[in-house]
């Protein structure tokens, strides 16, 4: 475990090496760069603007290593929003292009954990991407403030963050399956800890062919549920639940001629369905043969 964490920090300290070779750009040079991209479609330029600010893209993913993914992974899904931010970058409004790039960095590394955080992926919308990623210290920051009270009640939570109990009750499920303590042993007996457990970051054969087949068994038992729900909710599944721009609420209900409250229900309940049907299958898998 210590060697793979080791590997780690050697990967990282050798992307930073790699990436610090180019020098940052001032105010001129990055305005002289910008306009030749926005204007002339210089692809050398947009390069340039790219791999000067590359650097910023390790120091944003560090706000977010505690979700327990790679850190370079969020450093490859914020290097996409850099990527993205150069080329919707207008040199003509006068400001840095990562006081622009940061909203752009910040989104895909958000997406990118939101799409790993469950195994069947929601829609990540900037509502459900605040709620995400402000609950937990919203929860942290309400306990603080009752002292060793009572505990803060959803209602509380929701009306502070302006969303309804049932979204709060739904995405304190999600954090609740991911939030639990690295260094807590796995059981009573013996020192191991789910960080011992943790793997190494190269996957054997075995490893990858055992992955490949539990993904595939998973998107069977996803496809099997769905095959059963009636029509909005299959629609909800679509459009909404498994779609990189889900619609809103009120765009279902519309096209169902429905109300938005309604909409939430049959979301709500669909995704009961879907993890219910998850977690019975992978419970069936776990156990042993007879």
């Amino acid at each position: 475990m210590t060697a793979t964490l080791a590997l780690q920090h050697d990967n990282i300290e050798r992307y930073m090496h790699e990436v610090s070779r180019y020098a940052l750009l001032s105010r001129d040079e990055e305005q002289a760069l910008a306009h030749r991209f926005h204007d002339e479609g210089d692809v050398s330029a947009a390069h340039r603007l790219v791999v000067s600010n590359l650097r910023f893209v390790v120091k944003i993913a560090y706000e977010f290593k505690g979700y327990g993914l790679k850190l370079l992974d969020l450093i490859q899904e914020g290097n996409i929003g850099l990527m993205v931010a150069v080329k919707k970058f207008d040199p003509g409004k006068g400001y840095r292009l990562i006081t622009y790039a940061v909203w752009w960095i910040r989104a895909y590394m958000q997406s990118f954990i939101m799409r790993s955080w469950s195994l069947v992926r929601l829609g990540a919308s900037r509502v459900q991407r605040k709620l995400f990623f402000r609950l937990r210290s919203e929860h942290a920051k309400a306990a603080q403030e009752q002292s060793g009270g009572d505990a803060v009640s959803r209602e509380a939570l929701a009306e502070r963050l302006g969303v309804s109990p049932e979204d709060i009750a739904d995405m304190d499920a999600r954090l609740a399956a991911h939030d639990f303590s690295l260094d807590a042993k796995l059981s009573d007996v013996g020192a191991t800890t789910h960080l011992d457990m943790l793997p190494a970051e190269q996957q054997n054969q075995e490893e990858a062919l055992a992955t490949a087949q539990e993904e595939h068994n998973l998107r069977e038992t996803v496809g099997e549920i769905v095959s059963t729900l009636n029509d909005k909710e299959r629609y909800i599944v679509k459009h909404r639940l498994m779609n990189d721009e889900p619609q809103t609420l009120q765009e279902i209900g519309d096209n169902f001629a429905v109300s938005r409250e309604r909409v939430r229900q049959l979301e709500s309940r669909v995704m009961r369905k879907l993890r219910t049907a998850v977690a019975a299958k992978l419970s069936t898998e776990g156990q042993a043969p007879a």
